[in-house]
């Protein structure tokens, strides 16, 4: 068996993803086989629970309830799908073939987003495979997986390359079953984070029917918040009513392309959808809502269409990026405060205030946040940077949470309404619900430019990547010496961690600081910088006040502004991110943090430096 070591880059923080040239035959089956051993291995807990492990036939009454009909076959089932890349499908089908090879049931979704992917694991066991890489260039492929509903954490995802490596196999033999889902199974389906429908497996399920389930579990959704609404309302309010709203959305040539149009038009009354069909050649460029300047068509066609709102997915549609009905592109920042206020405000009777008080947000997230989600009554807790690390933390035994937002577009509604996955198109669906919703019952026809600007008034760079800079082999990394020499300032200026900065609110961290011990090798150039900073130099690049926090990179928050940089799980760069109440508070952050960095980099200092505002 080959050595493989060319393919150990691929296995990342999040998921196994790198250039198209490292996913050979070879290494195909032969990752297979690894995933056969790890779904395998959970036999023996589904054994324990029969009813999570039998197979089983759907019907439907005429009461439009779902009645789940238990067989005596026990096995392992596994759902797999694939993204439009070039060479997703052939990998989907290997995959499919050596795990039912092995003695796995395996249903196969066909293309399909990553959260229909985990919408459809939720419907069986919880275990699923989705071949993707998400945002990224044309030239790279990428696999997701979940076991037991959860996504694996880095130690887990490096655990099964060393498996891969090992040489050790696993063989039985097994076939793909068949089974089929009748129109009426479509309708009124009671799908919530804690039920399933079907366990019957089929070899490959048509994709219309993979699609409309999907669409009839989000339909009861909305069903439910509408009538939720009429309680909670006078407002006379149709049930089967659409959407008064001009929706314009952009799928970027990615995998809602299958399913944008026909799901959107179920909800809204005039529904424009852009490059719809999933290419993976992407010839309007990387699938990437983030990217600078990648939403000029869906601004231009919002204006256009004199649109209320422009949606963008990335490509396998579990992020999301917003314009406004002027054409701007809407900070992340806002658009995850907007989200977390309707989770707070729709919250379900069900939910009370004690159980669901949390809400997560990333280290690049701006400063404003945590005191607008501490105004709705939420908790902020501020988390490390990583969508498989948020969804951890929310499926939690012991969560609070009852949503989670990342800068980069990837948001979790945990209320009991869905499942607990960052779904692009379902957030845009409760988006549009709720501004909907919002003008209704104020018979007001704000638009939503004039919601955003009664959020407090910001200036930020964009997350900008960052080269790594390169140090002497004695040397920390250049976050290490960072991180130390924050860590001896904030002692030497005596700051602490939880110093008053906000008059209203604290937010909790999600992991302790890092120890203030500083490296004490001579030849370390944080040392060195250490023994050249006195005290009033401390004081002076982290005023009394200024909050600091190590859990990932270095993030340092002022009286009026923020600021971070970090090393990117996903690549070998750093990520940096500056805002401020004005310019020149964003310019005075730059300039602290470029001071901070110039001892151990001076061209890093500059780049920060000249790092502009969005």
């Amino acid at each position: 068996m080959p050595s493989f070591a060319a393919q150990q880059s691929l296995f990342r923080a999040y998921d196994i993803r790198g250039t198209n040239t490292h996913f050979t035959d070879e290494f195909v089956q032969a990752l297979g086989h690894r995933f056969a051993q790890l779904y395998g291995s959970q036999r023996s807990q589904f054994t324990k629970n029969s009813d999570a492990n039998t197979a089983a036939d759907v019907t439907c009454s005429s009461d439009s309830t779902v009645s789940v009909q238990q067989n005596t076959v026990a096995k392992t089932i596994v759902v797999i799908g694939y993204d439009m890349r070039h060479g997703s499908e052939s990998i989907a089908r290997t995959l499919s073939t050596v795990l039912t090879q092995q003695g796995l049931r395996v249903v196969q979704l066909g293309l399909v987003t990553t959260p229909m992917m985990a919408f459809w694991a939720k419907q069986y066991q919880g275990h699923g495979i989705i071949v993707t890489a998400s945002h990224s260039a044309k030239d790279i492929l990428g696999i997701k997986w979940l076991v037991n509903h959860r996504s694996p954490s880095n130690v887990e995802i490096q655990t099964l390359y060393q498996q891969l490596i090992s040489h050790t196999h696993y063989s039985s033999k097994n076939q793909v079953e068949q089974a089929t889902f009748s129109k009426s199974d479509l309708h009124h389906i009671n799908i919530s984070s804690n039920t399933g429908f079907s366990r019957t497996l089929l070899k490959e399920l048509p994709a219309k029917q993979v699609a409309d389930v999907y669409i009839a579990a989000i339909e009861q959704v909305f069903c439910q918040l509408t009538q939720d609404n009429q309680t909670a309302t006078t407002k006379n309010q149709k049930t089967a009513s659409k959407l008064d709203l001009v929706v314009v959305i952009d799928c970027m040539h990615g995998a809602t392309g299958n399913i944008t149009q026909r799901l959107f038009d179920r909800f809204c009354q005039h529904v424009i959808v852009l490059n719809d069909t999933p290419d993976g050649s992407f010839p309007l460029g990387n699938p990437d809502p983030a990217e600078p300047n990648r939403l000029t068509a869906l601004q231009q066609a919002v204006i256009s269409h004199h649109a209320d709102i422009g949606l963008a997915f990335d490509g396998d549609g579990d992020r999301l990026m917003i314009v406004d009905n002027d054409g701007k592109v809407v900070m992340p920042d806002h658009l995850l405060y907007l989200l977390a206020r309707i989770a707070i405000t729709e919250r379900p009777d069900s939910l009370t205030n004690s159980l669901a008080s949390e809400v997560l947000f990333d280290i690049k997230c701006a400063h404003h946040l945590p005191k607008l989600l501490a105004d709705l009554g939420a908790m902020p807790v501020i988390s490390k940077t990583g969508s498989s690390f948020m969804r951890q933390q929310v499926q939690h035994l012991d969560s609070q949470i009852i949503f989670a937002g990342e800068l980069s577009g990837h948001f979790i509604f945990n209320d009991g309404r869905f499942i607990p996955y960052d779904d692009a198109i379902y957030a845009a669906l409760r988006l549009l619900h709720w501004f909907a919703k919002s003008r209704n019952i104020l018979d007001d026809k704000n638009a939503l430019t004039d919601i955003l600007q009664r959020l407090p008034a910001m200036v930020s760079t964009a997350d900008h990547y960052l080269p790594v800079p390169q140090t002497a082999r004695t040397d920390c990394s250049i976050m290490e010496q960072l991180t130390r020499v924050c860590t001896y300032l904030q002692d030497l200026a005596s700051v602490t961690t939880h110093a008053d900065l906000f008059d209203s609110y604290d937010y909790r961290l999600n992991a302790v600081n890092l120890p203030t011990a500083i490296c004490e090798s001579p030849v370390c150039t944080c040392s060195t910088v250490r023994s050249h900073i006195a005290v009033e130099q401390a004081k002076s690049l982290l005023p009394a006040g200024t909050r600091l926090s190590c859990i990932d990179g270095v993030r340092l928050d002022f009286a009026h502004g923020f600021g971070v940089l970090r090393q990117s799980n996903t690549s070998n760069s750093l990520t940096a991110r500056f805002a401020g109440d004005s310019m020149d508070d964003l310019k005075d952050i730059q300039a602290t943090f470029a001071a901070l960095c110039r001892p151990f980099n001076a061209e890093l200092a500059t780049q920060i430096v000249a790092m502009p505002a969005e």
